[in-house]
């Protein structure tokens, strides 16, 4: 189901037409915020050559990093599903938290008790001022979807996400879907 108007929740799809832009080429944002100061949201299908215990050693697991976006990306942030059991999140929508108590999320994760598909980590965030992400729709860079995974999102969203969620647009976006990611190297 398509939307014109992004929300909290939403997920961003890069238009096909997003060539060149290193960050934001064939991914998918799930917006975390979304106001009358601006939007902040986490690129969920581009996984980084890290893991979580490469960057922080007293993590005995080995999920995945993600590159979150372009903003910040010596900090780490990190989405769930599992606000029972980590607290001081912040609910995004359907069933997916921001943050939350890192030490216990550490500890968690060392129990078993977080698994990969309760969790991802990012480095860097997507950003965008007042009315900035309004205009580069205006400008065809991006489709606004809602979350239909709901809190299945993060054990579903791949680095073929993109091609999925560009499918179900339909139409000629099919055909974006098997294009090479640089047509100039076709």
């Amino acid at each position: 189901m398509i939307s014109t108007l992004p929300k909290k929740g939403h997920l961003l799809i890069a238009e096909p037409s997003i060539l060149g832009d290193v960050s934001f080429n064939r991914s998918v944002v799930l917006l975390a915020e979304h106001n009358d100061e601006g939007s902040i949201g986490f690129i969920l299908n581009k996984p980084l050559n890290y893991t979580i215990n490469d960057l922080i050693p007293e993590i005995g697991a080995s999920f995945k990093i993600y590159n979150g976006g372009p903003v910040e990306q010596d900090n780490l942030y990190f989405i769930h599903n599992i606000p029972d059991i980590i607290p001081n999140s912040v609910e995004i929508s359907n069933g997916i938290y921001w943050g939350g108590d890192f030490e216990t999320t550490k500890q968690l994760i060392n129990e078993g008790k977080i698994t990969k598909n309760h969790i991802r980590f990012f480095l860097g965030y997507s950003g965008w001022s007042v009315n900035q992400l309004e205009m580069e729709m205006q400008e065809n860079s991006w489709i606004v979807a809602e979350n239909t995974l709901k809190n299945k999102l993060l054990s579903k969203a791949s680095t073929l996400f993109w091609k999925e969620k560009i499918i179900e647009q339909g139409g000629e976006y099919v055909l974006f879907s098997n294009a090479p990611e640089n047509p100039m190297l076709n």
